[in-house]
C-alpha cells in the first residue's frame, strides 16, 4: 500500500497511542470538531445526534450508550453518526465525575422527595458489594439513575445550543467559498 508504514505499531505502541496520542489533545480535538462540523445534514440534524450523545453519556448505562443515543437521534431526528460521535463526552476519564455529579444530585432530589436525609453508603462498600451483590448496589445505582435525568436534559440542550451554532456557521462558511470558487470559474480565473 502506499501509505502504510514500513513498521507497524505493536499492541504495546498501539494502546499507549489510544490513551496519549502522538502530538497532544488539542489536536485531537480540533481533529474531532472538524470531523463533526464536516458531518453532512441540515444543522438540526448534526446538532440533534450530538445532543442526543451527550445526553445518553450522562446516565450510567454503560455499554448501552451507543444504543440509547440512537433511539433519542431517532426521536429527535438527528444524525446518527454524530449521535455515535456524541458518546465521546462518557469517556473514561469523565465517567467518575459525570456518576458523582448524578449521584451528588440524585441523593439530593431523594432527600427532597422523602423529607429527610440521604442514606449514606457504608463504609466498606465493596466488601458489602462482594457479599449482598445487588442489595449493595441498589442504593448507589437509585440516585444516579435520578440525577441522570435532569443532568442528562442539561447536557443535551447545551451540546445542541453549541453545535447547531458551530455547524451553521461552519456551513455557510463552506457554501460561501463554493460560490466564490464557482464565480472565479466561470468567469475563466485561476482556481487556487
Amino acid at each position: 500500500m502506499l501509505f502504510r508504514r514500513r513498521n507497524p505499531p505493536r499492541v504495546g505502541e498501539r494502546i499507549r497511542i489510544f490513551f496519549v496520542p502522538r502530538r497532544n489533545y488539542g489536536r485531537s480535538f480540533k481533529y474531532f470538531g472538524k470531523r463533526v462540523l464536516r458531518l453532512t445534514g441540515s444543522p438540526h440534524s448534526v446538532a440533534a445526534g450530538i445532543a442526543a450523545g451527550a445526553a445518553a453519556s450522562f446516565t450510567p448505562l454503560l455499554g448501552f450508550h451507543f444504543f440509547l443515543s440512537f433511539a433519542i437521534a431517532f426521536v429527535l431526528r438527528g444524525n446518527m453518526i454524530a449521535a455515535a460521535l456524541g458518546t465521546v463526552i462518557g469517556n473514561p476519564l469523565t465517567f467518575p465525575f459525570i456518576w458523582l455529579l448524578d449521584f451528588r444530585l440524585g441523593t439530593f432530589i431523594q432527600g427532597i422527595w422523602r423529607d429527610g436525609p440521604p442514606r449514606p453508603l457504608p463504609p466498606n462498600f465493596l466488601q458489602s458489594v462482594a457479599e449482598n451483590g445487588w442489595e449493595a448496589i441498589e442504593p448507589l445505582l437509585w440516585p444516579i439513575m435520578i440525577g441522570a435525568v435532569p443532568l442528562s436534559i442539561l447536557a443535551g440542550v447545551s451540546a445542541y445550543a453549541l453545535t447547531r451554532s458551530a455547524v451553521r456557521v461552519y456551513q455557510e462558511g463552506r457554501r460561501k467559498k463554493l460560490a466564490e470558487r464557482r464565480a472565479e470559474q466561470q468567469r475563466g480565473a485561476p482556481v487556487e
